[in-house]
């Protein structure tokens, strides 16, 4: 496993930890939180982690991991203004970070979108109209060259599921809206700004690998009577987005969808979806079980006697196995990261430690996962965890944590975990 060329690294995203609301422009994410009862503790990202202010010491933090990669995302609101204009002093920070990092050898791996759409894009129709896709191309346009020579690796897009799903079908995530057609179109159109940003990557930095992140929750069925909704539930969930990006189609499903939720598709669109990568990102945490429905639907089905994290999500390592061989046999992968993984645990501060031992355990079983998916053939590259700080957990707040970090929020103090000195101690030992 621990092979030279294998990239370990750490991941965070900007809305989670950066904080500085005043010297940005309000997204999705800071409406969300205002509406009463959509976060679970209530809180906000309006400090969050005060990276914005703390990245010194931060970066000081990452390079003392023994990582050999940062993922961090860029805050779209923070970087240009409402013309499309750059902002200054939000562009600036990107640039001394990514020198910082460069200047310890730490490559860095930058997303260009994790959710924190600027809201006045929202106002407009955000992802339900097809001009935000073209208003993305247009970011992109800016950020690849205004940061020329400090990105090693650029991903469009962080779980446009997420973005589309939770977001704009079931309404849990911001923007909040609840509405199946909405879902689909945004879907298609966060596809749409994916392609037209990686033509704008192609034009401006023909050198820097290029991709996008998508998640997966393995489908399984919950007895053996319900293998269709596991199969509708994966086509739907997961073979929706890496379909359209690799084969510039969607699911033969879309067509079994009511017309009404079909989203409109422009001619040539799947053409613009479908450019060449250099790469996927797999965010895997878990396995979801699924029951059919009266409709000939899926449901979401609950299992007992499992272990579970603090989110109550399944621990099922071998998932990530199933997971990388089944899309390396479906499709014609380039390679692959794993641009997430890690848990949530209820972790304790005692005595100046945090003794996650659960957490240790997930990754080691994790990463023994990847390990047999590259024995099996599949082209990983590297692993990144999620999270190195504890952060804005998004409609949790701050109730659950992920990181290999503990946050004190009340001052602001980061503390190693357990994880933490167990993952740089891993990674110390294969740069001996």
């Amino acid at each position: 496993m621990l092979m030279p060329q294998f990239v370990f690294g750490v991941a965070t995203a900007s809305f989670q930890i950066e904080g500085a609301r005043d010297t940005r422009l309000p997204c999705i994410w800071d409406t969300f939180c205002s509406k009463p009862g959509a976060i679970a503790d209530n809180s906000h990202g309006d400090i969050a982690c005060d990276h914005v202010n703390l990245w010194q010491k931060d970066i000081e933090m990452i390079a003392n991991l023994a990582v050999d990669a940062y993922r961090l995302s860029i805050s779209w609101p923070r970087v240009l203004h409402q013309d499309g204009t750059v902002n200054k002093q939000g562009i600036s920070f990107y640039r001394n970070l990514l020198t910082a990092l460069k200047a310890r050898n730490i490559k860095t791996y930058v997303t260009l979108y994790h959710w924190d759409l600027p809201q006045h894009l929202e106002d407009q129709g955000g992802w339900q109209n097809r001009e935000t896709a073209y208003a993305f191309a247009a970011y992109t346009d800016v950020i690849s060259k205004e940061l020329t020579g400090l990105v090693d690796s650029y991903a469009t897009l962080n779980e446009p599921f997420c973005s589309a799903y939770l977001g704009y079908e079931i309404g849990v995530h911001a923007p909040g809206i609840k509405s199946q057609q909405a879902g689909r179109q945004a879907a298609h159109h966060l596809l749409l700004a994916h392609g037209l940003a990686m033509q704008v990557l192609r034009q401006n930095c023909p050198d820097t690998e290029a991709g996008i992140v998508l998640n997966f929750s393995p489908s399984y069925p919950l007895t053996s009577a319900d293998q269709t909704a596991a199969m509708l539930a994966d086509q739907y969930h997961n073979q929706w987005y890496i379909k359209a990006v690799l084969e510039g189609q969607y699911p033969d499903l879309l067509s079994k969808l009511n017309i009404n939720v079909q989203p409109v598709i422009a001619p040539g669109d799947m053409a613009i979806i479908s450019q060449p990568i250099d790469f996927i990102g797999v965010n895997y945490y878990t396995r979801i079980h699924y029951r059919n429905t009266e409709d000939n639907w899926f449901a979401e089905a609950n299992i007992d006697n499992v272990p579970v994290t603090d989110m109550g999500w399944e621990v099922y390592p071998q998932g990530l196995t199933e997971l990388l061989v089944s899309l390396n046999e479906q499709y014609q992968l380039p390679k692959v990261y794993v641009t997430e993984n890690g848990a949530a645990m209820a972790d304790h501060l005692h005595e100046g430690q945090v003794a996650d031992l659960a957490r240790v355990s997930y990754y080691h079983t994790h990463l023994n996962a990847v390990h047999d998916a590259i024995i099996q053939g599949v082209d990983v590259k590297g692993y990144f965890a999620w999270s190195l700080l504890d952060n804005f957990e998004w409609a949790y707040g701050y109730e659950k944590r992920f990181g290999l970090v503990y946050v004190d929020y009340s001052n602001q103090q980061r503390i190693l975990k357990e994880s933490a000195k167990q993952y740089r101690r891993l990674l110390q030992q294969r740069k001996k």
